[in-house]
């Protein structure tokens, strides 16, 4: 059961850092039609994120404080280090400085935080 959790967080954690990543790549682009692209990469990952998160622990418990940190630390790793590989490959108006603030609203909304 445990290594079942374990890749479900995995899973759950891969899916949200892509929304949220996209996230941050909507709001940097001028163009509708790439916004449009990106908003629906969002909301697929989110609802795949969500759909892990009740596999994981039920939606009106929060999880334990340890899962908690260990989740938010390593999307934000993970949404920053996606960011840094675009602004690399040459995309312009990425703001990393609210990144953070994202993933604390996302895993709020999913009752994690």
């Amino acid at each position: 059961m445990t290594q079942n959790r374990n890749k479900l967080i995995e899973l759950f954690i891969g899916n949200i850092s892509n929304s949220i990543a996209h996230e941050v790549l909507e709001r940097a682009v001028i163009k509708d039609f790439m916004a449009d692209k990106y908003r629906k990469e969002l909301i697929v990952s989110m609802d795949l994120a969500k759909k892990y998160r009740e596999k994981i622990n039920p939606l009106n418990e929060p999880l334990p404080e340890k899962d908690i940190n260990y989740i938010k630390n390593k999307i934000i790793n993970r949404v920053k280090s996606e960011l840094n590989l675009r602004i690399s490959k040459g995309y312009k108006n990425i703001d990393l400085s609210i990144t953070e603030e994202l993933v604390l609203k996302a895993l709020s909304k999913l009752n994690i935080s």
